[in-house]
């Protein structure tokens, strides 16, 4: 199994033009309307998940749903706790973000990150009309990865797993809200 997850991570390295990656840091926009807006940041390092680097944000400064500013808020917090050091959990730069969407949110985040002169390449996983994985997604195309390859199960496993920590996340604030509004006095 560490053959093929390290195979994967070789795999996409390679389809990006990338040297080296052991750290991957996706992220994931979650909502129900334009309330309870939140996202997930998942690691996986070598491959693998990394859960105790996992992070959620509460979104703060978007009021109305806007995937592309909520995700440049998202990242412009998360290099924020990088360049201060307040969270050991921020300390490690990622050698790849991978954002669950398409060039929109490539664009936005590359916008975002150069504020911070960092290096990071980023990309996009683009997902089909059955909301599965379908490309990556750089600021201009995309890159197709055969369906059959160890970096394709790998990106769809990456995808998965944020988009299902951010909903999972988005679910416990909107049942918080709700046993609030209807038990005040808890």
């Amino acid at each position: 199994e560490e053959g093929r997850t390290i195979g994967a991570v070789k795999e996409i390295a390679s389809l990006l033009g990338l040297e080296l990656i052991v750290r991957m840091e996706a992220y994931d926009i979650s909502n129900l309307s334009s309330s309870s807006m939140v996202a997930g940041m998942v690691v996986f390092k070598n491959g693998r998940p990394f859960k105790k680097a996992y992070k959620r944000f509460a979104i703060k400064d978007s009021l109305i749903q806007n995937d592309y500013a909520c995700m440049q808020e998202v990242i412009e917090r998360r290099f924020n706790e990088y360049l201060h050091g307040n969270d050991s959990g921020f300390i490690t730069l990622p050698d790849l973000i991978l954002l669950d969407g398409g060039k929109g949110h490539v664009n936005a985040v590359l916008q975002t990150i150069k504020k911070f002169n960092l290096d990071i390449p980023i990309y996009g996983l683009v997902k089909d009309s059955k909301h599965r994985t379908r490309a990556i997604a750089t600021g201009g195309s995309e890159i197709s990865v055969s369906k059959k390859s160890q970096a394709f199960i790998l990106m769809t496993k990456i995808q998965d797993e944020v988009h299902r920590f951010a909903i999972s996340y988005m679910k416990t604030l909107v049942l918080k809200t709700a046993m609030i509004s209807y038990f005040p006095f808890l």
